[in-house]
């Protein structure tokens, strides 16, 4: 079921995701991409099962209006949203580029952010660290991985029809494997040239050091894929380091753990948010 939510203090609606009936409060989704419709996040493997979801369509991402002003600046929505839901606080699960919509709520909200569950952020922007993505690639042979791989590194798009072309050339080395399963994955939810580039502006130069100097952060767990093209391994490391995270790494998995090892990132999730409500109890 998808709302929108109107709040008097911001400039549009946006929209939301409900997953599941379950009791207890809300654990907020943030999609990545960036603002890529969230479709592609299915139930988390069963999540929903057990957790009520409330998915945010970031500003850019379909059915929400307008372009981001950035995703420092969006965190104002992720608060709103934690208003609109009634809570004082909240459980954040996020996705790659969604991860920094996260960080940015906790670094300017601090007091409304409970937990952040980070899964496969990208993660050099952070903290500078150096790519090990070839020493990951030297076993994937794959004419559409290798294609992949020249793709992020060289591809370029000017129009929304390129864009789209782009992310699809790219999408193999999201995955540990690139099967049929994968290449249906890979077509779910819109992503948009005009969206990621608006989710990138007025970004402060010094949030990284923000985020890292956080006062009190809240606790992290940080899932990565052990074959993940699109954010490395030690970068996500390094990352997990400055953010005093937990950091759990999936075998066999890229990106998209929910998808390609399911029972693996079902586990990892449903303890860390049950840690997480016990330690909300006293």
């Amino acid at each position: 079921m998808t709302l929108l939510v109107r709040m008097d203090d911001l400039d549009l609606p946006f929209a939301v995701s409900c997953l599941g009936d379950a009791s207890g409060p809300a654990v907020i989704v943030l999609p990545g991409g960036p603002c890529r419709g969230p479709e592609y996040l299915g139930d988390l493997a069963g999540l929903a099962d057990d957790h009520a979801l409330v998915v945010l369509h970031p500003r850019g991402a379909p059915h929400s209006g307008g372009l981001s002003r950035g995703w420092w600046s969006d965190a104002d929505d992720v608060v709103a949203l934690v208003d609109a839901l009634g809570l004082a606080d909240v459980d954040i699960v996020a996705h790659s580029a969604g991860t920094r919509l996260a960080l940015a709520t906790a670094a300017r909200f601090g007091e409304r952010v409970r937990s952040l569950a980070l899964v496969t952020p990208p993660a050099a922007w952070l903290t500078g660290a150096s790519s090990d993505v070839a020493s990951i690639a030297v076993n994937r042979a794959e004419p559409e991985v290798t294609e992949a791989l020249a793709a992020l590194e060289h591809g370029d798009a000017s129009t929304e029809t390129e864009y789209r072309a782009l992310f699809l050339r790219q999408a193999p080395a999201g995955y540990a494997r690139w099967t049929d399963r994968e290449r249906a994955h890979a077509q779910l939810g819109a992503v948009s040239l005009a969206a990621a580039t608006a989710w990138f502006r007025d970004i402060p130069s010094d949030a990284p050091e923000r985020i890292q100097a956080m006062h009190l952060p809240p606790p992290t767990l940080v899932v990565g894929g052990d074959q993940d093209l699109l954010t490395g391994v030690q970068p996500v490391r390094d990352y997990a380091a400055a953010l005093d995270a937990r950091v759990a790494f999936i075998a066999e998995c890229g990106h998209y753990p929910w998808l390609e090892q399911p029972a693996a990132f079902r586990e990892l999730l449903d303890t860390w948010l049950a840690e997480r409500s016990r330690a909300a109890r006293g």
